[in-house]
């Protein structure tokens, strides 16, 4: 038995890190799955999903800050539509995550959390949970 789940998420930045664990614990519990795995999918091309530590701030703050100065939004690109900055870092991060569901609780350790990734924003975007 399988559950799938879909969320809107707003952005409201160009690079952006969006906490969600609310949005797995939501799938987990509203499908009943108690033992399992969940599938966290990311539908975009300028976006992403990640799990890192979710209690300091600060730590996002110093991810977007080295990836955006690793991948600079201006380089010369030659994409037309000026977002190429943004389609690399979504293929660095990748666009899926997996969760182990235990005792009706996604699995995660004591300081992670997860999160959406804008790397194109401010957007609405999309989040695909699929609970196995």
């Amino acid at each position: 038995m399988s559950k799938m789940f879909e969320f809107d998420v707003k952005t409201n930045s160009q690079t952006e890190l969006v906490k969600i664990d609310h949005l797995v614990t939501r799938a987990i519990e509203e499908s009943g799955v108690k033992d399992g795995i969940c599938e966290i999918f990311v539908p975009h091309t300028t976006a992403a999903v990640t799990i890192n530590e979710g209690a300091d701030p600060s730590v996002v703050r110093d991810f977007l800050h080295e990836i955006n100065k690793v991948i600079p939004f201006s380089d010369n690109y030659h994409h037309l539509e000026g977002n190429s900055a943004a389609h690399i870092k979504s293929s660095l991060v990748g666009c899926s995550e997996m969760v182990i569901i235990e005792n009706g609780r996604a699995k995660l350790g004591t300081w992670q959390s997860v999160f959406f990734c804008e790397f194109d924003g401010p957007r609405n975007r999309r989040v695909w949970i699929k609970i196995i």
